[in-house]
Parts: structure tokens; sequence; C-alpha cells
């Protein structure tokens, strides 16, 4: 269905509803801006106390206009913002951008205000960008309500919630002189259309080619992920999600209103959905030129060729810390490369020339030819002085410069493989690589920026593979006997009891060791029986006892009747000082688990996000390292797959020291069961698996969570991402 933004983003006719002839005011801005560029479509000033505004015919109200405008500019107070919006509506305009602030994001009366905002929006079926927004410009149709000078038209989509963001990239565009833009927006509040709204338009728009956004924070996250799913196959998104500290999530949530949520999950989920995340400033806008330019690589095998080792043992560091691979090339190739290039030439990736090209620098467009044809290779990256060595040798280089740049443009166009530059004479913008920059082939002024746009080749082409073989996972048929528990836990008021998350695991087919649920010591007769002389352990099961170990409640390597009664004792004592009002149900026997390698499972319904589930090492690790992987549920095996793999302790997962590598079959498959348990039950707020021991051959569940969501109603059922 096409984005009814299409409507209004790319306007044929424009009110300006507190246009001015004041240069210090926002209605002049925007006159100028668009009588500046040279705007075709109609534009109509709205002033009360003006007949015209910058030559233009000013009329005094939205409902006086001649026509329905298709796009309204409110530049006026957050309290006028209600009766224009009513007034739009009768006049058929089909969307307004709010400037005005004092909303959501400064106190409760502006959120109330915001709100009536809204309603009075739905009402007159006028779509609102903001409010609290810096503004909108579209390129391609010479709409420039922000009057920002020197920028060009282009391929890049930019939403970001800082202006002065969007003015740091405008101003680093035109210091490069090659970047131009389609459309920008500032989002401001999302009081109505929001970042998945914006994701639509860009992945429709015609002149966009890289859709890119700065987030502080998500209003419906669920809904940009569902989108980037699908837009991210067509075409690059790229986002920098600021709010990567304490500090900046709190700075975020006081500048926008918006929740910020955990900046490691946020940033796996939009890399679950294809989303490029970059995490500096300064490499927005170099990636996004890169894969506008260059889309996708079809792996992350990269050949360097370089005329210094230095710069070229730069780039493999940098290339192996992007999670990117230095390409074994074929003998094929080396053989090639060694008829060019003087001995002393180093054949080994990184390739260096050792001086072969200081008076020949045309060899450099034979020797990516020569890389490019290995299957080996999914990346040529050309790391040196090309470009200068006219400037540092002799002049007479120039021309024969000039001649290897148009050999590297016409590879780049037939070869099929993304081909990148860095040079050190990249800012000094000399001829044959501004004819490889106007070609469409990027060149980088640094190592580190170079590597970052390949690492977004490699991982969007990674991506785009995935999606084509992923199934949706297989949804659960509810187990009625469990929605019965959910009920009757909710009615009592409390989440379940361990023994009853572990029969929610079982019911669905997780492997839950055997145990015994012992009211009273009566019992352990019974227990002995069942268990024989194996070391067990006994944990207390109460609704009011959340973390058992801190009220004294787990006794381990237990054997016999008679230890078992006096560790039964020993927790009651401990849990009645920990909690004199705490409802015992019994205590729970099971066998000690062996040793293995302890794992977390966790999943939590996150409010911008939706439910997500986790992955990492159990125990202390999993809060002294954070080494975890997230993903948005329902998730398919690929993606079970990759939480495994993403986290940085996998080799202990794959067996160190001797130790035998866990079954990782096995975990991927409980992550699968997980993810479609909560899926089938909206009634689970959040469940946690910890520890899981996993074993070579297997995996225990050795304790288990659940919180439920205590509403009369559950929550609707969690859909698709």
């Amino acid at each position: 269905m096409r984005s009814s933004l299409h409507d209004f983003l790319a306007p044929d006719s424009i009110a300006v509803i507190g246009a001015s002839a004041d240069p210090t005011k926002r209605g002049y801005k925007a006159m100028t801006g668009l009588l500046n560029d040279g705007y075709e479509g109609i534009i109509y000033p709205v002033n009360p106390k003006a007949d015209e505004i910058l030559g233009v015919k000013a009329f005094a109200s939205v409902t006086s206009l001649p026509a329905a405008a298709d796009l309204a500019l409110i530049c006026t107070p957050a309290k006028t913002i209600p009766g224009l919006l009513a007034q739009c509506g009768e006049n058929g305009i089909k969307g307004a951008i709010i400037l005005a602030s004092g909303f959501g994001e400064v106190d409760a009366a502006g959120a109330a205000l915001e709100a009536e905002v809204l309603a009075a929006a739905k009402a007159a079926k006028v779509r609102i960008v903001g409010p609290n927004t810096s503004g909108v410009f579209n390129l391609h149709k010479q709409v420039n309500l922000l009057a920002l000078d020197n920028i060009r038209p282009g391929d890049i989509g930019i939403i970001s919630q800082s202006g002065n963001m969007l003015l740091a990239l405008a101003l680093e565009a035109e210091s490069n002189g090659h970047i131009g833009f389609s459309t920008y927006v500032g989002p401001g509040n999302q009081t109505d259309v929001d970042f998945s709204d914006y994701l639509q338009y860009l992945g429709e728009d015609v002149n966009t080619r890289v859709a890119t956004f700065y987030v502080e924070g998500f209003k419906d996250g669920r809904a940009f992920l569902n989108t980037a799913r699908e837009i991210a196959r067509e075409k690059p998104v790229v986002v920098y999600k600021s709010g990567s500290t304490i500090e900046g999530q709190k700075a975020a949530s006081s500048h926008t209103g918006a929740l910020a949520g955990s900046y490691a999950m946020t940033v796996d989920l939009l890399k679950q959905v294809g989303v490029n995340v970059v995490e500096k400033s300064d490499e927005i806008l170099p990636v996004a030129e890169g894969l506008g330019l260059l889309q996708q690589a079809a792996g992350k095998r990269v050949a360097v060729l370089a005329d210094g080792g230095g710069q070229a043992t730069i780039a493999s560091d940098r290339i192996s810390e992007a999670g990117l691979q230095l390409a074994e090339l074929s003998e094929v190739t080396r053989n090639k490369l060694r008829e060019i290039l003087f001995p002393q030439a180093s054949l080994l990736n990184p390739i260096d020339v050792a001086g072969s090209t200081d008076a020949n620098p045309g060899l450099l467009s034979d020797c990516m030819e020569i890389l490019a044809a290995d299957d080996n290779v999914d990346m040529v990256f050309l790391v040196g002085m090309f470009g200068g060595y006219g400037i540092r040798f002799a002049e007479e280089l120039q021309a024969e410069e000039s001649a290897t740049a148009d050999a590297m443009v016409a590879l780049s166009k037939r070869c099929g493989k993304p081909l990148v530059v860095y040079s050190l004479y990249a800012y000094i913008q000399p001829e044959p690589l501004e004819k490889l920059r106007n070609s469409g082939l990027p060149v980088y002024g640094s190592i580190e920026h170079a590597v970052e746009i390949m690492k977004a080749l490699g991982e969007r082409g990674d991506y785009i593979s995935r999606s084509q073989r992923i199934e949706a996972q297989q949804r659960l048929t509810t187990d009625a006997a469990m929605t019965d528990m959910f009920a009757s836990a909710r009615s009592k008021g409390r989440d379940l009891l361990e023994v009853e998350a572990k029969q929610l695991l079982r019911n669905y087919g997780i492997d839950v060791p055997k145990e015994l649920l012992i009211r009273n010591s009566e019992n352990f007769s019974a227990v002995v029986a069942e268990f024989g002389d194996m070391p067990l352990a006994m944990k207390v099961v109460s609704k009011d006892i959340l973390h058992k170990s801190d009220a004294g409640g787990v006794k381990l390597n237990l054997s016999g009747a008679e230890e078992l009664g006096y560790a039964r004792e020993q927790i009651l004592k401990s849990c009645a000082t920990y909690d004199t009002s705490a409802d015992i149900e019994g205590m729970l026997v099971t066998p000690m688990a062996r040793k293995g390698t302890e794992i977390i499972i966790g999943v939590s319904r996150d409010p911008m996000f939706g439910p997500v589930l986790m992955f990492g090492l159990g125990g202390i690790f999993v809060e002294i390292l954070e080494d975890v992987a997230f993903r948005a549920i329902p998730l398919s095996r690929d993606e079970a797959t990759s939480m495994v793999d993403q986290i940085k302790a996998r080799k202990i997962l794959e067996g160190a020291r001797g130790e035998a590598p866990v079954d990782k079959a096995a975990l991927i498959d409980l992550l699968l069961k997980v993810s479609s348990i909560v899926d089938a039950h909206p009634e689970i707020d959040e469940l946690d698996l910890n520890p899981v021991i996993a074993y070579d051959d297997d995996y225990a569940v050795v304790d288990a969570r659940v919180i439920i969501n205590r509403n009369a109603a559950a929550d609707s059922a969690s859909g698709e991402t």
C-alpha cells in the first residue's frame, strides 16, 4: 500500500501559516528557502496582517485560500495548533508540518496539548510531521523549508531527530562536493507520523537510493522492524542510534520525550532486519554514500592492493576488527600479479606493489582487474597514493593516472564487485580522484571509513542472502491446559511457580530434568525411591521469593531422607527470616546437573520492540561481560544460529582448552522453542532460563522463571517482524 506521505512530502502547493517578512522568524526562512531555490509549485503565505510577503500575495487565513494546498507549514505558537489543524482539514490540506515546541517533550501540560493536537489532526484527516520538528526539504521538488544553502539534490534520504545533526551532515556533504540529498524530515515528537512511516516513504521514493536515520528514540520500534525487514531487501537502510551510554540515554529522553531502550539490544534487532548500523557519527554519511553507490557485496572477503607496507598493515588490522576477511588469493591470481610487478612485491594478501607503480601507476588498474577476477575475492580495496603520483613523483604521470581512473571506472561497471579506494590525496581532490567520484566510484581519505563501508556492504549482502532462505518460524498451537494455568496464576495475583514454568517448557517439547514437588517431610522417602543415591538439589517454591539463593532457599549435593529433611528445615528457617509472610508451596527436589557450560536464555517484552529473546553465557559472565545477543520474536532458525555465533565467548561453546564443544544444534532448537512459546502466549511478560547447562550431547534447564502479564486480559499476539 502506497504511503500517504507522498501526498504532501512532494507537494505541488504549500501554505506557509505564519509567513513573515521578519528575517528572524521561521516563516521568513521558509519563504526565502522556497523562493531562492526556485520552487515551481504554488506558495500561499498565510498572515492576517499582510497583503503580500516577499512579493507573494498573502491570505488572512487557511480557510480563505483559493484552493486546497498539499502541505501546510505551521510556524505559529503551540497553543494555536489545534484550531489551525481544523482549518487545514476544512481546506483539504493533506499534511502539516508543526515547528512549535512546548509539547510532551516539556511537561505534563505540554503532553496534554500534544494529545489535543493529535485528536484535532485525526478529526481533520491531516497527517502531521512533528511537533517540535526542525523542518523538511525535498530537493528534487525544490522544497527547502529550512532555507539551507549549498545543499545539492542527490539520492540520500535523511530522517534526523536532531536539526544540528542534519546541519552537520549538510556541511559535510558540501565539503565532500559529491554527496546530495533527496528528502529530509525532522520527525520531532512523532505524534502522528513516526520512523516506520518515514522509512516506508523513503523505500518507495524513486529519488532515494539509501534511507538514513539519526535516532534518539523509537515510539514504535516493532513497526520500524517490520518495515525495515521489507525495505532493506530493496535498498540500503542506515541507522545511527544515539544513547549508547546511560548518560546518552538520559539526554535522549529529556530531548525528545521518547523512551531510549537498551543500545545493544536495539543494534541487534536492527541488524536482524537488514539495517546497517553505524557506531560513530562521522561514519553516517560515508557509509550512506558507499551503500548508495555500491549497494552490496556477495561476501566479506577483501583483497587489499597497496603501494605502501604501513598502510597495508593498518588496512589489514581494521579489516580484521570489522569482522571482514583477507581473501586467500588463488595461485592463478598470484602468478598473474607476479608477471607484472617487481620481484620484491608481496603477493600475499595484502599485496604490496613495492615500488612497481611509482613510474607506472597504470599497473594499479591492471592489478585490480586481476584481483576482481578471483572467485575468492568479494571486494577490492586500493590503499595508498593513487591520484597523487603526478604530484609526488612527476607531473607527466598525471595523464596516466587519469587514464587509469577511466580503467578503474570501466572495471567497476563490468566486474560486479565493489571497488573501494582510499587515497592520501583524497582531501586535495586531484583530477583522477574526482573522475572516480564523478563516475560513482567512492574515494575516501580515511582507511577506517573505507573499511566501515566494506563492512556495511558485506552485512547487507549477507542479509539479502539470508532473507532469500529464511523461513518464518512455525507457530505453535496453543495448549489449552497452559492457558488455564496462566489464568489461574493471574487470578491468584502471582507469577508462575518454578514447577509450573518447567511444566510449560515440557508441554512444548523442551527437555527438563525430572523433579518432585515435596510439600512435607514425610514424602522424602518417595524422593529417595525415585532418585536413589544421586546427589540432589532442593529449592524453595514460593510466589513471594523470586531470588531463592538470596533467601537461603537453595541447598545442594543432598542425599538420603535424613539429609533432605534437615535441608528442608534450614530452608524454611532462612526463608522465614528473609520474608516472614512468605507463602511456601513446598520444596522442589531434582538431581544435581552435571558439570557443563552455563547458558542464559531470557525473554522480555520491550516497550518499543515487543518480545525480545536474549542469549549468552550464564552465571557471573552475563553480568560481568555483558556478552549477549538479542533477536526479536518470532525468529527463524537462521537467526537463532546467528545468535549463538554472535557472542564473543562462542569459543567457549566450541570447546576451549580441550573441553568438548557443546551441542550447538540442541541450543538452537531450544532458542526456537522458547521463541515459539512466547509467541504463542502473550501472557508472558518475562521468561528466564538461567542457568541452562549445555553439554556436548544435550542441555539441562536448571532454573526457570516466568513473569506474567497481570492484566485481566492478555496482551495481543506479538506479530511477525
